[in-house]
């Protein structure tokens, strides 16, 4: 999604739900119908798809990292396909870190190319085939759980503890892609980033529906950097108010904030308010990575301008240690069933 999410949406429902209810109720059917009838094709690989329910940002990039670094660790191959949203390329692409931009492949395959081989292609057959071809064993698949592209053994659904459903409707009176009931049938686990009770109904329906329900948390790497400074913390991504909580919760002393679009491109006279805004009350600028991507893919005016932000690195750190290593084995084991039905 490449533009701000209404902020209704993460409110009660109210009058403008309302009003568009009829064209919800009509995008469910359409969405939910898809759900049901997709038979999208397989590849021999095992695939876990790391999806959420809502538009907007929930968490999938940094937990795609860690079940890529967790695959890595279990001594797979992984490789991950993206749509590459935000991106240029309308083909299949394999992604170099290094010379590669935000502006050509989005900033979130920038942000995963560091952490296992990432190919960027709106067919997700194509793309894990590609990665089948280049040595990878293990197919992780960013986001694309309602698109019908590419069979997945293992669904994992990832929600924000803080935001949750919002109010619970359907796209475009409400963020769901599709009726939580659709998707809650192909989910094969939920799991809650963060501490909040934005999605205990959720989590609930969840469990009702015997769905297994994890736990995790954000964890900035290093807190200590910023602990002593007041900040002007802007970002461009799915839920920036997130990110500002994350800095909250490390004891950060957040003064100002700035919110920009998902995957926003940034332009000279904007770099130079946030600096004048800083500059004028003593804050420290602070980002997130995905936002640092593309400061870097931006004009000299902009790329000079990254060399005056910290930049928030954060790991997702799972409530229990093997929460990882359990969904990987699980996603195998079931893509071994799946080769011997073949035969």
């Amino acid at each position: 999604m490449t533009s701000e999410a209404p902020p209704f949406w993460w409110e009660r429902p109210d009058w403008r739900a309302r009003v568009l209810s009829p064209v919800s109720k009509i995008y469910g059917e359409i969405a939910g119908r898809r759900i049901r009838r997709a038979k999208p094709p397989s590849i021999e690989l095992p695939v876990l798809c790391i999806g959420n329910f809502t538009l907007g940002g929930a968490g999938k990039t940094p937990t795609s990292i860690s079940f890529a670094k967790a695959a890595v660790a279990a001594g797979l191959k992984p490789g991950i396909v993206s749509r590459g949203y935000g991106g240029a390329f309308s083909g299949l692409h394999r992604v170099d870190p290094d010379k590669d931009s935000a502006r050509h492949v989005g900033d979130e395959p920038l942000l995963l190319a560091r952490h296992a081989p990432v190919v960027v292609c709106t067919d997700r057959l194509a793309g894990a085939r590609a990665l089948q071809g280049a040595g990878c064993d293990f197919i992780i698949m960013d986001d694309g759980f309602q698109s019908a592209r590419l069979h997945f053994d293992f669904a994992l659904m990832v929600v924000d503890a803080g935001r949750g459903i919002g109010n619970g409707h359907v796209f475009p009176g409400g963020p769901l892609r599709a009726p939580l009931t659709d998707q809650l049938v192909r989910t094969d686990a939920l799991l809650k980033i963060g501490t909040a009770n934005g999605a205990d109904k959720l989590v609930r329906n969840a469990a009702r529906a015997a769905k297994p329900v994890y736990e995790a948390i954000l964890k900035p790497r290093t807190p200590e950097a910023i602990s002593d400074k007041p900040l002007l913390a802007f970002a461009g991504i799915g839920d920036p108010s997130k990110f500002f909580r994350t800095l909250e919760e490390t004891g950060a002393n957040v003064v100002q904030t700035r919110s920009f679009p998902d995957h926003h491109p940034y332009k000279d006279e904007e770099v130079s308010d946030l600096l004048k805004d800083a500059d004028r009350d003593g804050l420290t600028l602070i980002t997130t990575a995905k936002d640092q991507v593309r400061l870097l893919d931006g004009s000299p005016a902009v790329r000079a301008f990254t060399s005056q932000v910290l930049v928030l690195e954060v790991d997702l750190v799972f409530g229990h240690p093997n929460t990882a290593s359990r969904i990987i084995k699980e996603t195998r084991d079931r893509a071994r069933t799946r080769a011997l039905k073949r035969l």
